[in-house]
């Protein structure tokens, strides 16, 4: 007996087995990969720039060094930041929670956050800021317990290996693209990460740069990169936010995760098989 379109049951049943196994074996490479778990960093640097979307960064020319970053590392083209204006992202990446901030405002903050917990864990944190950074992108300003932790951007090591463990680096509006363009921004990151992302990939040390939102056009669809060492370069389609960036890292230096970071999977995508 033969369907409308001329097969048999036979037939019919070959090709919805040769379309299921296809299906399968496309995807089993992510899915493996998506098994794999994040190499204990010796030095994690997390990078934030501001307010582009990621088809303002991707493949973009004026975007040459982050695009450069993309062929050798992983870009999560599912990125998404978790609010609007800036500062409750920040305090989402540094605190899990954005501690129900709705503006850029100054405010005094009493909870959990990354460096106090890094701290009571015996491990270092530093924010290195740049000159002319606003307060609300410098989360830990905000944290009555993790003030201290600030640095300027110039206290950045030249000897990588003393770097903390976890590194938050601010680049002032010029350079994280707010007020300047996004080729500013680009040579400023090539200019002061450039040396310590190509030191990472051999010293087991990893780069992240993301973005805090995008230009309120997209569903904050973001820009995230991770370069350095044990990543598989690849465009990865696994969905992420600033809450599963938050929890990746906690899970790198083993801490508990801090509020709605505890929701989320660690990044499962883009390890290298160890």
């Amino acid at each position: 007996m033969r369907d409308q379109n001329g097969y048999t049951v036979l037939q019919r049943f070959s090709v919805m087995v040769f379309l299921v196994a296809s299906i399968v074996l496309s995807t089993a490479p992510m899915t493996a990969a998506s098994s794999r778990t994040p190499p204990k960093y010796d030095h994690v640097v997390v990078v934030i720039m501001e307010n582009h979307s990621f088809a303002q960064i991707f493949q973009a020319e004026a975007a040459a060094y982050l695009n450069e970053l993309s062929k050798g590392g992983a870009v999560f083209d599912q990125s998404y930041a978790v609010a609007h204006p800036s500062q409750p992202n920040y305090f989402a990446l540094f605190s899990g929670s954005t501690q129900n901030i709705h503006d850029d405002g100054e405010h005094v903050v009493v909870a959990p956050n990354l460096a106090s917990r890094l701290r009571s864990h015996g491990k270092t944190f530093a924010g290195y800021v740049e000159a002319g950074s606003p307060r609300k992108h410098n989360p830990w300003e905000s944290f009555s317990d993790a003030k201290e932790f600030e640095k300027p951007l110039t206290d950045f090591p030249l000897d990588y290996a003393k770097l903390p463990a976890v590194s938050f680096v601010i680049p002032n509006l010029i350079d994280d693209m707010h007020d300047g363009t996004i080729k500013q921004g680009d040579t400023w990151l090539k200019t002061h990460l450039g040396g310590y992302a190509n030191w990472s990939k051999k010293h087991n040390s990893l780069l992240v740069v993301t973005f805090d939102e995008d230009d309120s056009h997209t569903r904050n669809h973001i820009f995230t990169v991770f370069y350095g060492f044990g990543i598989e370069p690849g465009c990865y389609p696994e969905k992420i936010d600033h809450y599963g960036i938050l929890r990746t890292i906690e899970d790198i230096e083993t801490i508990s995760p801090l509020g709605i970071s505890a929701t989320r999977g660690v990044i499962g995508s883009a390890w290298s098989r160890r």
